[in-house]
């Protein structure tokens, strides 16, 4: 391991487990898939046949689940409206005992969702219902009064703008105001031209786009980007990391009041990209705790890198946790400790990939001694689709049926080789005797087996089917299988 790996391992060992209080625009993606393939009669428009309905915690709320998968408490401040859709949010919430729910209703408003519709893995159509004004009267007060609350009651605060109205200049004011109670950093990802109103917070996150529309300077070059930073950073007198993708992040700073502006530029390294949806609220939740754990600026933005880094290798809004950080810390250990996950973990991918557009595959198996039949079925899989999911067989679920002296190798080390495949995405280990119960939390869009299966002997199809998904039979590779390699060895073994 290298010494930067070292550095970056304890930083992340570091991180305590925090209080941070999330204040801005939530919403509520509705994601509906299926199939397109008739037109309607009434209109030259497709018609989608929904097999799939599911609902997610959207905007500030997804940066308050990036901020309880890095193991921290929530305090969710915004505005919904007094409606089925802020109760739907507001149960999605309630499911982690890590967040506390300081929503105000407003029932002058509706509650932000916006509806995507999705067929064949693409985009057909998004709705938005959504209520973009600022609040007034008493709304506005006791949003005032809930942020400056959860504010100074937080180890860390984060101010998620997406310029919906939440984030009012008396809103902001007043989580600074709190903040500054007991010294508690306060991350902004702003929004919009007008950066001043952000004045007297801790560090603002915006992208290279936003940091030039809020400067209203085109970014070409490095002269261009120095003068973009030090026009908002005299405009804020806050820190400035601007994010730059595959370029990693550009902090611009004052170490000393009224000092000269240093610019520190934190690197990170090249990855391949599946998806940079998340990326933004994964740096900001990595941000924020890691300065509420008493580390330094430079050093914070280079964990927000890892965060940022780890999210764009996913599909979807993807998912952060310490184990996360310590994979992109330690590139050894990435695939393994990325790879693996429990059913929960692999539900939410599941969707994750999906409501992005991309097509999960399933396939399952012990994988006992790996072989070139075994790397044939999985690349054949990871063919068929954008994700694969693998279900593994427990060493005990093995054993059930195959025998008191199977398996050769253990459930652990066949997980490592095989996250060690670049086709398998994810690995999922399972007990029980068949992978339905998997398969019905995971619910793929394919499910791939084996030549030695036909379609209907398929654990699994009806829910896949039923679903607009499909079975996928790989073709069969004769003579091999761990039983004819063993019986191999065997044979080769003098009496």
């Amino acid at each position: 391991m290298s010494t930067q790996s070292h550095k970056l391992e304890a930083l992340i060992r570091g991180l305590r487990p925090c209080k941070v209080a999330v204040i801005g625009d939530v919403m509520l993606d509705h994601y509906c898939k299926g199939n397109a393939d008739r037109l309607s009669p009434e209109a030259p428009i497709q018609v989608l046949d929904v097999t799939d309905e599911f609902r997610m915690p959207g905007g500030a709320a997804n940066v308050a689940m990036k901020v309880v998968g890095l193991e921290s408490k929530v305090r969710m401040v915004g505005l919904v409206g007094d409606d089925a859709t802020a109760g739907e949010l507001q149960e999605l919430l309630a499911a982690d005992a890590a967040v506390t729910d300081s929503l105000v209703r407003d029932p002058a408003r509706s509650t932000t969702m916006k509806t995507r519709f999705i067929a064949h893995n693409q985009q057909l159509l998004r709705v938005d219902r959504e209520h973009r004004a600022a609040p007034s009267g008493w709304v506005r007060e006791k949003l005032v009064r809930e942020a400056f609350t959860a504010a100074s009651e937080a180890d860390a605060v984060i101010l998620e703008d997406y310029g919906k109205g939440v984030l009012s200049p008396e809103v902001i004011a007043a989580a600074i105001r709190g903040a500054r109670k007991n010294g508690a950093p306060v991350v902004v990802d702003p929004t919009g031209r007008n950066y001043s109103r952000y004045a007297g917070s801790t560090v603002l996150t915006p992208n290279l786009k936003e940091a030039s529309v809020a400067a209203e300077r085109p970014i070409t070059d490095a002269e261009s980007l120095e003068a973009v930073a030090h026009t908002l950073v005299e405009q804020t007198g806050s820190a400035l990391a601007i994010t730059r993708e595959a370029e990693g992040i550009s902090l611009f700073r004052r170490d000393v009041p009224r000092g000269p502006i240093t610019h520190t530029h934190v690197p990170t390294m090249p990855v391949a990209v599946f998806d940079v949806t998340g990326a933004g609220d994964a740096v900001a939740a990595s941000l924020a705790i890691a300065l509420a754990s008493g580390i330094e600026m430079a050093d914070a933005c280079a964990l927000a890198n890892l965060a940022g880094r780890a999210v764009v290798r996913q599909f979807g809004v993807g998912t952060i946790s310490p184990g996360h950080l310590l994979a992109e810390a330690n590139r050894e250990q990435a695939d393994w400790m990325v790879k693996t996950a429990n059913v929960a973990a692999a539900r939410q991918r599941s969707r994750e990939i999906q409501q992005a557009g991309g097509k999960v595959v399933f396939t399952n198996g012990c994988f006992d001694i790996l072989h070139y039949g075994h790397a044939h079925l999985l690349q054949f899989a990871r063919s068929q689709g954008d994700f694969l999911i693998l279900g593994l067989n427990t060493d005990a679920s093995v054993r059930r049926f195959k025998g008191p002296t199977r398996p050769y190798v253990s459930e652990d080390q066949r997980a490592y080789m095989l996250s060690l495949y670049p086709f398998v995405d994810l690995i999922v280990l399972f007990d029980d005797d068949t992978p339905m119960n998997l398969i019905e939390a995971i619910r793929p869009d394919v499910l791939v087996k084996g030549g030695d299966y036909t379609p209907d002997t398929v654990v699994g199809r009806d829910v896949v089917e039923s679903r607009g998904g499909k079975v996928v039979i790989c073709p069969r590779l004769e003579g091999l299988s761990t039983t004819d390699l063993v019986r191999k060895i065997q044979d080769r073994i003098p009496a």
